[in-house]
């Protein structure tokens, strides 16, 4: 469980990584230093087998033959030699530091040295342990010719062997000198890797985890101060102003819910009386309207007075259309839903507004994408949306326009969509008030309930489509309706 934390996996890697950088750097200096340390032994060798050479030389030149058992005895008086000697090319040890072995069979490590052309090598001896043994060659010079011979190229080899336990014994001294340091060294970088981490990390890092614990649990008054400018305590100040975002936004949204439960609690309340009052007008006002046209046939269509009752017939029409917005607003009827085809609603409806008074000034343009799937609508209620629209463009063109009706197939959000666009040249709709078109009772219209755009909206949402306007002003509005299309699954009936 422990490495599950961020900080744990950092400090146990780090620690691992540094174990193995410090421990390769240990390893090559301690090869060095042993390498050093035989090189040394080697060099030391060297030299003494060309000192013991020369005096050898120098006695046997003269004939004092006896001086050369004496110089290597003395010679090997030396604790760190194990053997001084010099012995046949056959074998045969002809003088030595120790007379004991004078006439024996050298052994077979130094011989074998010598059968090999090699003049170094290092082996181990009783006694001794490991030594450097090293050869050199002593060759029948002419002053020798005289003792020796001349048939002869090599009259002896000269073998010093070299003790290595002292050097042994240094290089284990270095060994344990570099595993203690390295150890301390390792120790010290790891606690300090670690109390680093903690403190600088670790402890922030819990500090945010146990904020945001609160803040999840909807405690927007948690704040934090940095201790630092690294990034922790950036992260640290962007915490603090993301919550102090939330919390702000919290409380916008709050007060406009609030704002928007007040509103819809008077919608409702204006709803239900508006509902009421159509209600008890509707009744008499379709007596009046039927005595009003009673009245109308009883007078000649050139009496002044019959053109004053059709107008008061117009009038009451516009009554009831306001009182029918009014119960329909207040008290919606549920859509009754059926597979229809939008262009044939479109149609339908366009050819609807062509007897508008309005619209004869009107160029209509009506582009429709064939074999559009069928949408699952009330036809009713999809067609009393298309014409408010139609109408309103109609009535935004008095001096006349084009009025441009498309529909086509679109895919967004990973659904298919049939969009429907309603286009007209007319003065278009001020930025100010492009927000509030769908809002109940809005209008800028001298005889408008400001309930036909808000019942289009209603209605739309009701189908779960969307329906949005672009306007611009002095140049046209655009609205577009999208209603979405049924899964392929489903059986298409009209």
């Amino acid at each position: 469980m422990q490495f599950k934390s961020l900080t744990t996996r950092v400090i146990v890697i780090s620690i691992t990584l540094l174990t193995f950088g410090i421990g390769v750097f240990a390893f090559f200096n301690l090869k060095r230093e042993h390498d050093q340390l035989i090189n040394s032994a080697s060099d030391s060798t060297e030299l003494l087998l060309h000192t013991i050479e020369k005096s050898i030389y120098n006695s046997m030149r003269i004939g004092n033959t006896d001086d050369v058992q004496t110089i290597l005895q003395m010679v090997g008086q030396n604790h760190k030699l194990a053997a001084v000697r010099i012995f046949h090319p056959q074998g045969i040890v002809l003088r030595s530091a120790n007379p004991a072995e004078v006439g024996k069979p050298v052994d077979d490590a130094n011989y074998n040295l010598f059968i090999n052309n090699r003049q170094t090598g290092v082996f181990t001896v009783d006694g001794y342990g490991d030594v450097l043994g090293m050869l050199k060659p002593i060759y029948n010079e002419r002053t020798c010719h005289f003792c020796h011979g001349s048939r002869t190229r090599i009259i002896g080899v000269l073998n010093v062997n070299y003790s290595l336990r002292e050097t042994r014994q240094r290089v284990i001294e270095a060994t344990r000198l570099f595993v203690v340091s390295t150890f301390a060294i390792i120790l010290f970088l790891s606690v300090t890797i670690s109390v680093v981490m903690l403190k600088f990390v670790k402890k922030p890092l819990n500090r945010i985890v146990e904020s945001m614990a609160r803040v999840e649990q909807g405690d927007l008054s948690v704040r934090m101060t940095p201790e630092g400018r690294d990034e922790v305590g950036k992260l640290i100040t962007s915490f603090d102003s993301m919550v102090k975002n939330l919390d702000s936004a919290k409380q916008e949204l709050e007060e406009l819910h609030f704002q928007q439960m007040e509103r819809a609690d008077r919608l409702a309340s204006v709803g239900e009386m508006a509902a009421g009052i159509a209600h008890e007008i509707r009744n008499p006002l379709t007596g009046i309207a039927s005595a009003i046209t009673i009245i109308r046939e009883d007078f000649d269509s050139c009496d002044p007075r019959h053109q004053i009752v059709g107008e008061v017939l117009e009038q009451i029409k516009r009554l009831d259309k306001t009182v029918n917005d009014l119960l329909f607003f207040g008290k919606p009827a549920m859509p009754e839903l059926i597979y229809a085809d939008v262009n044939q609603l479109l149609k339908k409806m366009v050819m609807f507004s062509t007897q508008h008074r309005g619209g004869k000034s009107i160029d209509r343009r009506v582009e429709l994408q064939d074999d559009l799937p069928l949408v699952y609508v009330d036809p009713k209620q999809i067609q009393q949306v298309f014409l408010n629209l139609i109408l309103n463009a109609v009535q935004a063109m008095p001096e006349g326009g084009v009025l441009t009706i498309t529909s086509g197939l679109i895919k967004a959000n990973g659904d298919q969509w049939v969009q429907i666009t309603i286009a007209d040249t007319g003065y278009g709709i001020p930025p100010q008030i492009l927000g509030k078109i769908f809002t109940p009772f809005f209008t800028t219209k001298a005889q408008g309930t400001g309930l036909g755009l808000a019942i289009c909206h209603k209605l739309i949402t009701q189908h779960k489509g969307t329906i949005t306007v672009n306007s611009e002003e002095g140049k046209g509005t655009v609205f577009t309706i999208r209603l979405p299309v049924p899964p392929p699954m489903s059986t298409h009936q009209t």
